[in-house]
């Protein structure tokens, strides 16, 4: 085997997943001790080295942050990446960009590639199928071996790492209180899966909305999606049934690729937008701002998030050996909500 041998390749020849030959490497009781000896010993065999993240960063500095996101379309973690190399530029750092296209192995193989003497640090919103997974073990394992992380947007509870978000609660309370101020009274939201934590957060917000309002809160209104990046045709038909089965007259989004096809939909079946259904959606982008009619929309900021994120992980890298050991922080950027020809009073 003459070309470099890498997690990929072994999984590959042993028919197993990255997840379980990244954990037999590292000895984890999770991996049945005979699967362990056998991933152990083919790459022994074959003469495999793993990344040794801690005496790459001893020895030398690249002065890169390495960045892996779940997607590049949409608006979002282009802003976001705009943030992170402005202030990585101020303080003379060069940045690498992967997308692990809410990939579990993908992630885990680009957190490979840059943690092999390539980076300093990453900055990382965690893919759908890692979160779908639940396997964190990439990302605890570079921080044990002295890598700094910055997670933001999608984050994972109980990594100790740095963390970058707004208050998504706040902001869908933002957005769906206007609608009720200007005179909804059947507001539901399109959201994503338990699974999501922005997901959860801001239908927290649509609920805690409704509650300051006085007015009860109907499942039957919460449409909860798979996947946050993309729709496919069953979620399109989802949104389609939810909004044709339930007596709405606004509708919050998580997204606003959520709040395009939803206008879509009321436009197909003959209503008005706003005289009919309110619409406001998270995401202040490019198809919020050029949709015919322009959508109000909660601007998350993504500039701020990512300069803040990069500001974050730069200064744990330049963290001197006199420094004490200083804990994990936790930065919230502000939303705010941009009204918009969707909403009525505009």
């Amino acid at each position: 085997m003459k070309r470099k041998l890498t997690l990929k390749l072994i999984a590959k020849e042993l028919n197993v997943s990255i997840s379980t030959v990244s954990k037999a490497l590292r000895d984890s009781s999770e991996i049945s001790e005979e699967t362990r000896e056998k991933i152990k010993a083919f790459a022994k065999l074959y003469n495999y080295k793993p990344n040794n993240i801690a005496l790459s960063l001893k020895n030398r500095k690249t002065n890169t942050i390495g960045v892996i996101i779940p997607q590049i379309v949409h608006h979002f973690f282009t802003t976001v990446i705009r943030g992170i190399e402005q202030a990585a530029r101020d303080k003379n750092y060069n940045v690498i960009i992967c997308l692990s296209n809410n990939d579990f192995d993908k992630e885990v193989l680009n957190m490979e590639l840059l943690a092999n003497g390539s980076t300093d640090g990453f900055i990382l919103s965690v893919a759908k199928e890692t979160m779908d997974k639940q396997d964190y073990h990439h990302i605890n394992e570079v921080i044990e071996q002295g890598m700094p992380v910055v997670m933001f947007d999608r984050v994972v509870e109980g990594i100790a790492c740095d963390r970058v978000l707004i208050d998504d609660k706040e902001g869908a309370r933002k957005g769906v209180a206007h609608m009720l101020k200007t005179g909804c009274r059947n507001v539901g939201i399109i959201t994503t899966k338990d699974n999501f934590s922005v997901g959860n957060l801001r239908t927290e917000g649509y609920i805690e909305a409704h509650e300051k309002f006085g007015l009860p809160v109907d499942n039957n209104k919460i449409l909860k999606l798979d996947n946050i990046d993309e729709l496919d045709d069953a979620s399109k038909n989802k949104i389609k049934n939810f909004i044709k089965d339930n007596d709405l007259d606004g509708i919050f989004t998580v997204n606003e690729l959520y709040a395009v096809e939803a206008a879509r939909v009321i436009t197909g079946i003959g209503k008005k937008i706003p005289d009919d259904y309110s619409i406001v959606c998270f995401t202040n982008g490019n198809l919020s701002q050029h949709f015919i009619p322009s959508l109000t929309a909660v601007s998350q900021h993504g500039e701020a998030m990512g300069r803040a994120a990069a500001e974050l992980l730069i200064k744990k890298l330049e963290r001197t050996e006199d420094d004490t050991e200083d804990e994990t922080e936790t930065v919230y950027i502000d939303t705010s909500l941009i009204p918009r020809e969707s909403t009525k009073g505009f």
